[in-house]
């Protein structure tokens, strides 16, 4: 027998008395629908998670981490899926019943759980791409860009086959959504308002105990990195990575007094020739030199993504990538233990531009406080030198124009600026093109009297690696990561022959760093070795004769040094240090929300929640082990990178880190 609604739809007659709900009766409810979609949602994440396990290789898990990994992320799968659903829950609950079961309603519903599911298999298949790129879950990358759509996007139509993803998505998620269908038949019958009321709070308690239940460092149980971020959720990870882009570091980090922080912190960046303020609390330094020096002209090529993997004269195994630049190194200064300090641009602008630590969440390039900050460029501004920036993509890409043009540099070059390129994607013109450009700028400089500060900042060793074709015997087509080094390594041979002809080759020092290396791995929570990055410099007024540094350094020693090889007298707040002066070597990183110190074959590594980690052994050869205890040097560095970190965290959030008041 059937009961018949107001809106004419029937729905079983329940025996007398009895007023618990059936499973079947229950599967055709409309809160078995929901609960149907979450059970297909953490089944599709767990099979994503045994795909990244068996497609991504790193070092044999330690017994009983593979089913904790998968235990975690069952956890985390269920979390996410009860906070994305939620929604749909309370729709269910707000919903009276004659439009609830109203046939325009029935169709929304119907394509609204279409599209979900194809949109959610499309996101299993980008976040699969991802870890392919990043060996990481959705982090501050994704974030950044999809603040960028224009580059990003038609970079992953270039790099991917976004056409066949799409259509595998449409027919992978209209499987899903009939499996849905077939498991709950969703017959749209009428449920009472007080049903309705304790499946929300039912809803709202389960959901809330969930979240509750998790914490931001739960997936961060192995000492394999890869592990973990495969136990980890896309959809937690870039949620976190949303809400942690400026995180309150004194709330989350280790910290101490900051009289002694700061006395530290000076202690560590002392070096012969400089002479701090007499504020205890102050960066402030003055560097002593040779006023009657002359103002060299200075370029800094910063490299996209050209780590020391590539170079032979920097120990790759098999034929170098860059067989001009190791030429150049016989006749330069090759600085050969250098570090990132991250794995993104924007890392290597503070660092190389700035000398500034890589606070967790964004880069100083993206944050608000940067109007008024320290770079290379200030420094030489105030000695008289006219400064530019060139760049052969949009200046709006992670707020590179703004930073520069509101720290220190004069003009700003960007795509726009460029006239019939020779070559362009979606990240600029070809490097070619903006080595000529360079050129040309340099020559006009150099008739001015006025001595000149360049960077430029490269961009076709990216995603979809592509090139001219016939300046390297590989086809661009190829699209391989190899090949964009190559031809990267040409255009600067071709640069370098032609700028030994000009008369500002003898009274310019030109540097060639990377902003980061090209991918990560290696099983440390900071990859450290994956960071190796290229120091050269060149050019007869820097270099007599060739010489091999090997004094361990990172990003935030090449201004230092540079000046250094200027001779001239300066002052700064800079965090780096002369590398060609004697000083306490040591290196800060940073990777997605942890940063740390490196020194002396010891790495810590500094986490949320005011955790600490320990690392030894050589980074050169990946072989950096876990310490489940601290020994005496490693109290020690620990020290050094609270002190150093807590220090630029106040300087910057202070508006502290600047000596130019405007």
């Amino acid at each position: 027998m059937q009961l018949t609604t107001k809106s004419g739809q029937s729905q079983p007659n329940r025996p007398a008395g009895r007023s618990l709900v059936s499973f079947r009766e229950w599967r055709e409810s409309r809160f078995g629908f929901v609960a149907v979609q979450g059970v297909l949602l953490v089944f599709c994440w767990t099979i994503m998670r045994i795909v990244l396990f068996g497609m991504f290789r790193f070092n044999t898990p330690a017994p009983g981490d593979t089913m904790r990994a998968l235990l975690i992320g069952l956890h985390l799968d269920v979390t996410a899926a009860a906070c994305i659903l939620f929604p749909l829950l309370l729709w269910c609950c707000i919903m009276p019943n004659s439009w609830f079961g109203a046939k325009w309603h029935r169709r929304l519903m119907a394509c609204a759980s279409l599209l979900f599911w194809i949109v959610e298999v499309f996101l299993l298949f980008v976040e699969y791409f991802f870890f392919d790129e990043f060996k990481s879950r959705f982090n501050t990358v994704a974030i950044d860009y999809l603040m960028y759509p224009h580059e990003v996007f038609v970079n992953i139509y270039d790099s991917y086959p976004i056409v066949w993803v799409i259509a595998l998505s449409v027919i992978i998620g209209g499987l899903m959504y009939f499996t849905a269908r077939r498991f709950a038949i969703y017959t749209f019958n009428p449920v009472s308002g007080a049903q309705r009321g304790l499946s929300l709070i039912g809803g709202i308690i389960i959901a809330g105990g969930l979240v509750m239940s998790t914490h931001l460092t739960e997936a961060k149980f192995s000492t394999e990195r890869t592990l973990n971020e495969i136990a980890n959720n896309g959809a937690v990870s870039f949620l976190t990575a949303a809400w942690s882009r400026n995180l309150d570091y004194d709330a989350f980090y280790k910290t101490m007094d900051k009289s002694e922080a700061f006395a530290r912190t000076r202690d560590l960046l002392q070096e012969s020739g400089a002479k701090f303020t007499d504020d205890p609390n102050s960066l402030r330094k003055t560097i002593s030199g040779d006023d009657k020096l002359p103002r060299l002209n200075v370029v800094i090529f910063l490299e996209e993504s050209l780590g020391s993997e590539f170079w032979g004269s920097l120990g790759r195994k098999g034929p170098t990538l860059t067989p001009n630049l190791d030429k150049l190194t016989a006749e330069g200064l090759l600085f050969e233990n250098m570090y990132a300090t991250g794995n993104r641009t924007v890392r290597g602008f503070e660092g190389v531009l700035s000398s500034f630590p890589p606070l967790p969440g964004d880069s100083i390039v993206k944050r608000d406080h940067s109007e008024n900050v320290e770079t290379i460029a200030r420094v030489l501004k105030r000695d008289g030198y006219n400064t530019m920036f060139l760049y052969g993509g949009r200046g709006l890409f992670d707020g590179m124009k703004s930073f520069t043009v509101h720290n220190g540099y004069d003009r700003f070059i960007e795509q726009k600026d460029f006239t019939n390129p020779v070559f362009t994607t979606i990240w600029g013109v070809c490097n070619e093109d903006l080595y000529n450009r360079t050129l040309e700028e340099l020559r006009a400089a150099s008739k001015t009297g006025q001595p000149c500060m360049a960077t430029v900042l490269s961009v076709s060793n990216h995603k979809p690696y592509l090139y001219p074709a016939g300046r390297i015997p590989e086809d661009p087509k190829a699209q391989q990561r190899d090949y964009a080094v190559k031809y990267t390594d040409w255009a600067l041979g071709q640069f370098f022959d032609a700028a030994k002809k000009e008369s500002f080759w003898t009274n310019t020092i030109f540097v060639v760093v990377a902003d980061h290396g090209a991918r990560v791995y290696g099983t440390q929570t900071i990859p450290i070795h994956s960071y190796e990055i290229p120091l050269l410099v060149l050019g007869p007024a820097a270099v007599k004769e060739p010489i091999r540094n090997s004094t361990l350094g990172c990003q935030l020693d090449v201004a230092p040094t540079i000046l250094g090889i200027l001779g001239r007298p300066y002052e700064s707040m800079f965090y780096g240090r002369n590398l060609l002066k004697s000083h306490k070597s040591f290196v800060v990183l940073n990777h997605n929300r942890d940063i740390g110190m490196y020194r002396d074959h010891h790495l810590v590594v500094l986490n949320l929640n005011k955790t600490v980690e320990y690392f030894h052994g050589d980074p050169k050869g990946e072989d950096m082990q876990l310490s489940p205890t601290a020994d005496a040097q490693d109290a020690e560095l620990e020290k050094d990178a609270v002190a150093l970190f807590q220090t630029a965290d106040t300087l910057y959030m202070g508006r502290q880190y600047r000596l130019d008041q405007e």
